[in-house]
């Protein structure tokens, strides 16, 4: 059984003793079957995403999400409940700031339906975008005091007001906390204006200028409680000219978020691609999606020489090692290697 057609059970509140044995406990007294459970805790707020079938349980669906609730106001945390059919829903909530690009580019691709979705809300920390809201008739909440800091519970209770599937930050230049990801796990897409992993964090364009790079690049990428790491979803780079100004940079790189944003948003609203070990991987049917640079560059990248077919060289009587002998890049294996050597 496929995870689309599974039920999402999200378990947040106060880390604390009995929770998982609660939330378990109930499901099996209702012939339910978990096929997937994960567990985090971060400044003492706990979270638990089970995806469990509930094709053959003993209660309905009104029912088990009653009794959840009520198990989750006895253990005093927040249970929600995702069945397959409420995740076929494509509502979306865009959180903003100040800057209008990205928020104008998903505008316009739902107007122009190559988004086939439902702007459900846009949130924005200042009021600066009302505007651009109003003019598509998309309902705008103001969620941030005077320095831009939202309240976090506020911004929860707008997302469940609209009951919405999808959080897109569209340069919402606050960090969220663990309350709201571990919510949204899987559910929050970023656009970061660096090729990540290179130049998190603030003032990107100008760590980048600083560093004297000549191809800078932006992202587009799911959320987590680390910032800037969540699994990248897509890519788009730029040329830097040689003396560029920050502002130059900002200027070229502006209208690749905006486009990035919107692939990663369709990728995700057409299950294009999965997460695996902390990284994206496209589905096998889907295709025409760019992710990166255009396949017209291929054609200009050189493809020899390189040291494929060549046995390796001793170098001191030592067999010189390759890149790929430097260090395991598979969890499993690095983990079987640290064994061995612990045992020798």
């Amino acid at each position: 059984m496929s995870r689309r057609e599974l039920t999402e059970i999200t378990v947040v509140g106060d880390d604390d003793t009995g929770l998982v044995a609660g939330v378990t406990s109930l499901l099996f007294e209702r012939g339910i079957n978990i096929e997937d459970i994960d567990q985090a805790v971060q400044d003492g707020l706990f979270r638990m995403t089970m995806h469990v079938d509930t094709t053959g349980m003993n209660a309905t669906e009104e029912d088990l999400r009653a009794e959840l609730h009520g198990l989750g106001e006895d253990l005093a945390v927040d249970v929600r409940v995702r069945f397959p059919a409420d995740r076929e829903t494509r509502r979306i909530a865009v959180l903003v700031t100040k800057e209008s690009h990205c928020l104008e580019r998903l505008c316009e691709a739902r107007e122009n339906g190559t988004l086939d979705a439902e702007l459900s809300v846009v949130v924005g920390n200042h009021p600066d975008l009302r505007p651009v809201a109003e003019e598509y008739d998309i309902p705008f909440h103001h969620v941030g005091d005077e320095s831009g800091n939202p309240d976090e519970d506020e911004l929860l209770d707008v997302l469940a007001e609209y009951d919405v599937d999808l959080v897109v930050l569209a340069r919402y230049m606050r960090i969220l906390g663990p309350n709201v990801v571990f919510r949204y796990e899987g559910r929050i897409i970023n656009v970061h204006p660096s090729l990540l992993p290179a130049f998190p964090g603030a003032k990107a364009y100008r760590q980048a200028r600083e560093a004297g790079v000549r191809i800078a690049g932006v992202t587009a990428h799911y959320v987590t409680t680390d910032l800037d790491q969540g699994p990248i979803v897509a890519q788009r780079a730029f040329n830097v000219p040689d003396k560029a100004a920050v502002e130059e940079l900002r200027r070229r790189g502006q209208p690749l978020e905006a486009e990035v944003l919107l692939e990663a948003v369709q990728l995700h609203l057409d299950r294009a691609v999965t997460v695996h070990r902390g990284r994206t991987e496209l589905r096998e049917s889907t295709n025409g999606y760019q992710l990166g640079m255009p396949s017209e560059l291929d054609r200009e990248t050189p493809d020899r020489p390189t040291d494929d077919g060549l046995a390796p060289r001793e170098a001191d009587g030592e067999v010189a090692e390759t890149e790929a002998d430097e260090e395991p890049t598979d969890p499993e294996t690095a983990e079987e290697v640290a064994e061995s050597t612990a045992r020798q």
